[in-house]
């Protein structure tokens, strides 16, 4: 006699950066049967300050999806120390200065997060940095798949980017805090010259269509004068004819009055 064993639901972390993140990750994580707790492993998250209000937002939603939310050792130092060796050293001679830095931050975080699941008995390990469109999802996955190896657990990556929109629509309606870069510090930096070259680039074109304006005026100075004047002529007709008819008013309630003194007279 065979004995049929009890489908057992995968006891999955999920690595978290934050909670606009979380939204569409958890749930399509959920209802596929994982069981989920949420992992916040950020040490790269500049400055501290950043880093408590985006677990502050993740803890305060999580709490009313009866979700589980752990937190790990938060050590900027040692973030610096790895992603600095890493650029020294390219750890992977196909990536560029800026991928290499990210491949070291993603591996750092799964390695953390990796050492917890194994340690709490969790079956696989999943996160929420593949729902940006802005990250490198490739990268993502192989060092998500790589840590996961080496702690015996599953790797259960997604590509969550064609929900992105759905995340960003639900967080905006929840209110939730959203950040405008990345998390590290150097992100922050290249948000801000991002927005920057966004904001030259708007006034150079406000400019550009102010000049085009004022050589077009230029160009058609006497027509506009002509339309100008034809807009005068129409107003100061229209208040002739205003002048008129107040007189044509006031002539008849004189005739009026008179009509009525001498019928009241007879």
């Amino acid at each position: 006699m065979t004995l049929i064993q009890p489908h057992k639901e995968p006891l999955t972390l999920l690595h978290a950066c934050c909670g606009p993140c979380t939204l569409e990750p958890s749930r399509l994580l959920a209802a596929d049967g994982h069981t989920l707790t949420v992992y916040y492993a950020n040490s790269n998250i500049h400055p501290d300050g950043e880093y408590a209000k985006r677990l502050d937002t993740l803890k305060t939603w999580a709490v009313t999806q009866d979700l589980p939310v752990s937190e790990g050792d938060y050590d900027p130092s040692n973030w610096e120390r790895t992603i600095a060796s890493a650029l020294r050293s390219h750890d992977c001679a196909e990536d560029d200065p800026h991928e290499a830095r990210c491949r070291a931050c993603y591996r750092l975080r799964f390695e953390q997060s990796a050492a917890f699941a194994h340690a709490h008995g969790y079956d696989c390990l999943s996160t929420t940095l593949s729902v940006s469109p802005y990250q490198y999802t490739d990268i993502i996955a192989q060092e998500l798949e790589r840590a996961a190896k080496m702690w015996g657990l599953e790797a259960e990556f997604r590509d969550f980017r064609p929900n992105y929109a759905e995340a960003t629509r639900r967080s905006r309606e929840l209110g939730m805090y959203r950040q405008n870069y990345c998390g590290c510090r150097f992100s922050d930096g290249e948000a801000k010259e991002e927005r920057e070259e966004r904001k030259r680039k708007r006034q150079e074109e406000k400019a550009r269509r102010a000049q085009e304006k004022k050589a077009w005026e230029i160009a058609h100075a006497d027509e506009l004068a002509q339309v100008k004047q034809r807009k005068m002529d129409k107003q100061a007709y229209a208040e002739k004819q205003a002048r008129k008819r107040k007189v044509l008013r006031s002539l008849r309630n004189v005739d009026d009055a008179s009509l009525s003194d001498t019928l009241g007279a007879s």
